[in-house]
């Protein structure tokens, strides 16, 4: 097969896993809004607090700024001095391509970051993967933490929650396992799967070892464990900033006078939210908005004003999503190309 069919074929797979995703993102909007009056919640969100929209998107900012600085813990043993602001950048580049087209942020943000800082773009792949499967870890923890402290049972409000939980941490489980005989041992382990694949297909063998190898390079740069404890401890703090994101998200829309909200609801809220981010659709669309009502009507509000609060929380963070990325985009782009220019202007000299 030629290399101009093999770009067609990937082009072609690029749009249907797109029109994919807009479409189940439209199903479930249709799931959470359907019969619902529409104006009743425009009419909400308009009367929203700005003091507090200003508040969430400053810690929204925040928990993005501690991810990069989590980032940079990964990378010491790859580079240690990895730019916190390339860094955040190429993060918040990544989260606008997402609102667009999910799962493409990661590789745009591992391409962004290794331009910017001159690593390998395996490499940064592979550590792209390390933090996602720590997010998934701690996702999963964060959702066994919500089923202990609420008082009601959130197996019966979610029937599928336990089925997700058990399929998670077992996926979980066999990801570490796989990881750790690829690094330890690497020839052997994934030499073997890489031969037997090449029986049946040289395409599909040359894919894998190229994963494996972007795979060993990425775990391979978390090292020490002074940074697993330092990683260990950001990814808290990161969680418990999402959590105080999810608190402050009441207060946009008053609705503390509708009835007591405390952290503990938050940190459900975020926990079970959370997994409609992780479902591929632009920007958690759709999956967000009817995970976050279903968990806000078990505490006892409304249908109106959970899809207020759904509606108002998502477009903040997608609008924080699109205008930082954009303009991460075009000034760290920018400063990059002239610190080239710089440099190249000293090498003419000499």
């Amino acid at each position: 097969m030629t290399s101009g069919s093999n770009q067609k074929k990937i082009h072609i797979k690029g749009i249907v896993n797109f029109v994919l995703s807009i479409v189940l993102a439209v199903v479930l909007l249709y799931v959470a809004f359907h019969d619902v009056n529409l104006d009743s919640i425009l009419d909400i969100v308009s009367h929203a607090s700005v003091f507090w929209i200003v508040v969430l998107s400053a810690t929204l900012l925040l928990s993005h700024f501690v991810r990069a600085v989590r980032w940079k813990i990964i990378l010491l043993s790859v580079k240690k001095d990895t730019s916190l602001k390339y860094l955040f950048g190429s993060l918040m580049v990544g989260y606008a391509v997402n609102c667009v087209v999910p799962r493409l942020g990661e590789v745009s943000r591992a391409v962004l970051i290794g331009k910017w800082e001159g690593l390998s773009k395996s490499s940064m792949f592979g550590a792209v993967i390390v933090e996602r499967v720590i997010d998934i870890i701690f996702l999963g923890i964060s959702v066994l933490i919500s089923v202990y402290i609420w008082q009601e049972d959130l197996y019966a409000s979610f029937p599928w929650l336990k089925s997700a939980l058990y399929l998670t941490m077992a996926g979980i489980v066999v990801f570490i396992l796989f990881i750790y005989l690829t690094i330890r041992f690497k020839e052997h382990f994934y030499g073997i799967i890489v031969k037997l694949l090449s029986k049946v297909s040289k395409k599909a063998a040359d894919k894998a070892a190229h994963i494996f190898e972007m795979l060993t390079q990425g775990f391979s740069s978390l090292k020490g464990t002074k940074n697993y404890l330092l990683t260990f401890g950001l990814s808290i703090i990161i969680m418990l900033l999402y959590a105080l994101c999810s608190y402050l998200g009441f207060f946009t829309l008053f609705m503390e006078n509708i009835k007591p909200v405390n952290f503990a609801m938050a940190w459900v809220l975020m926990s079970i939210s959370g997994i409609g981010v992780v479902i591929p659709t632009p920007g958690g669309t759709g999956s967000y908005h009817a995970l976050a009502k279903s968990t806000l009507m078990l505490f006892g509000f409304g249908e109106v004003i959970s899809l207020s609060y759904a509606f108002l929380t998502h477009i903040v963070s997608y609008v924080l999503f699109i205008v930082v990325g954009f303009l991460s985009f075009v000034i760290l782009n920018k400063h990059h190309e002239s610190l080239i220019k710089v440099v190249e202007t000293g090498v003419d000299e000499l």
